[in-house]
């Protein structure tokens, strides 16, 4: 009788990677990689060295993380947006422009008298059109979206000049910027982290259930509990980090809540399903009955959506709208680099929006730690450069193996 093949820790390692859970793992220990060494063996390497400098050890101070959060917040809301449409193997390089139109459209709105709130639904809906009339030209038409939205690009900068003649426009509107000044109290933060924890913990504890009942394998109860105390933690920890210097911004729950929605969206409804079989093979989708001209066309609209959400956060933090940080910068780098860095294929078929958010942490901590760390903005722009080509080598690779099994 053959003896069972013995279950070694890279078997079990593996077997976790290819979890729901396991594809965050990559990201957050390149987090936690890029957090301890700005946050701990830098200032260590300073204070032997004799050359110890104070804003070198702020790193992980509760003011400097609340800074980064926020700083992250644009990158992630277009990040989320740019993830769904790399689902379907596809790419939007418009995505920083069209936030530089709705921001600088919101800007003119509230100068024009229209009530905050009217000037935000406005330029929501501008964008899901900027995104949807795209997503035509991909789908009905036949163009890459490389060229459409690269022609795109190009005509939103040259729109959001029109909109803004003189380059920056202030925007005052109370409403508007209460969005990133508006803080929830201490205790109603920790509750609302409480109920996020449980919420989630059910839902994981739910899925294993599903597929119990489906017939479906299971993933191991050490992986699941593992997942909802890591998840526990990391969310409790920042809630309490963000009230030491401040309170849980709303801006940030509005972030958490879209891209919880899209999340739902794209693993639980049938819509999101074929997302991801348009992804993984649009002829077998199409086979099946799937109106993949459609799917397409949803995507760069959800695209635009958040993108005009973008741009919403940005003028609220800022308190004004500039050609420079939505167009003219590196906004559109950083936001696909954050995608694809969280995991989410080039090639389509895999991705998670919550990944996302993770990408553009790390992206936010590198510059955040490198800016402290008093590197130069070449030195920035090389390595972050290094990582994405990383995280796209990565990608490639394991599709390789995949294919070859």
């Amino acid at each position: 009788m053959q003896s069972e093949k013995k279950i070694t820790f890279l078997d079990r390692l593996r077997t976790m990677r290819e979890t729901e859970f396991g594809a965050f793992l990559p990201v957050l220990f390149a987090l936690a990689a890029i957090w301890g060494y700005f946050g701990f063996i830098l200032p260590l390497h300073d204070l032997i060295t004799g050359e110890a400098e104070s804003f070198r050890a702020i790193f992980l101070s509760p003011r400097n993380i609340y800074n980064l959060f926020m700083q992250s917040a644009v990158i992630a809301a277009l990040a989320v947006g740019i993830t769904v449409v790399l689902l379907l193997g596809e790419i939007d390089l418009s995505a920083a422009a069209t936030a530089g139109v709705c921001a600088a459209l919101l800007g003119v709105l509230v100068l024009s008298g229209v009530p905050g709130f009217f000037a935000c639904l406005i330029v929501i809906f501008v964008g899901i059109i900027m995104g949807a009339a795209q997503g035509l030209l991909v789908a009905y038409v036949g163009i890459p979206s490389f060229v459409v939205t690269l022609a795109g690009l190009l005509g939103y900068q040259g729109l959001m000049q029109k909109i803004l003649p003189t380059g920056n426009l202030n925007v005052g509107d109370p409403f508007v910027r209460s969005i990133a000044r508006l803080l929830i109290p201490d205790m109603w933060g920790l509750f609302l982290a409480l109920v996020v924890f449980i919420l989630f913990a059910l839902t994981t504890v739910r899925k294993q259930l599903q597929r119990k009942e489906k017939g479906l394998e299971l993933d191991n109860k050490l992986t699941v509990w593992f997942q909802i105390i890591v998840f526990g933690i990391i969310l409790i920890s920042a809630v309490l980090t963000l009230n030491a210097y401040r309170s849980l911004p709303l801006l940030l729950v509005l972030l958490i809540a879209f891209t919880a929605l899209l999340d739902w969206i794209t693993k639980s409804t049938p819509y999101g399903r074929s997302l991801f079989a348009v992804g993984g093979n649009s002829e077998s989708a199409r086979r099946v009955g799937m109106k993949i001209k459609r799917i397409r066309v949803s995507a760069f609209a959800i695209v635009g959506l958040m993108a005009a959400i973008g741009g919403i956060f940005g003028a609220s933090r800022y308190g004004s709208v500039s050609y420079t940080a939505f167009a003219g910068g590196s906004l559109l780098l950083e936001a696909i680099g954050a995608a694809v860095i969280g995991g989410t294929s080039l090639f389509g078929g895999r991705g998670s929006v919550w990944n996302a958010i993770l990408g553009a942490l790390v992206i936010g901590s590198l510059g955040n730690g490198l800016d402290l760390s008093g590197a130069s903005a070449a030195d920035k722009l090389m390595v972050s450069g290094a990582i994405l080509l990383l995280a796209v080598a990565i990608d490639a690779l394991s599709r390789n193996s995949a294919g070859g099994r």
